[in-house]
């Protein structure tokens, strides 16, 4: 399957690099197939991503209080991914979590 190609083509693989969802996918299809890939691969990819782009908000909000030509919008933008990126692993982690105590309580 080729990287552009399905679902994850109008998010922007080749368009936003730095693109959480399409980074995730794009680390799933290298790990080894689309359909081999374990949950906690995913997760960790998640986390990563969620990290890298954490990092990248901080550079450009340093950058911008330094004045060392950071834009507003680019430190704005920066920080509203790495926030976005947050929210999506923590809904993520929430299901998880929700579906092992629905789990639990069955009775076999």
């Amino acid at each position: 399957m080729p990287v552009g190609s399905g679902v994850m083509s109008g998010v922007g693989i080749g368009g936003l690099d730095d693109g959480f969802l399409s980074d995730a996918g794009v680390a799933a299809l290298n790990a080894g197939g689309a359909g081999s890939v374990p949950f906690a691969g995913v997760l960790q990819s998640m986390v990563k991503e969620t990290t890298k782009l954490d990092q990248k908000a901080s550079e450009a909000v340093t950058g911008l209080l330094n004045g060392s030509g950071v834009e507003v919008h680019d430190a704005m933008i920066a920080t509203q991914k790495a926030n976005m990126a947050f929210e999506l692993a923590l809904q993520v982690r929430n299901k998880a979590v929700g579906a092992y105590q629905q789990m639990m309580g069955m009775q076999f």
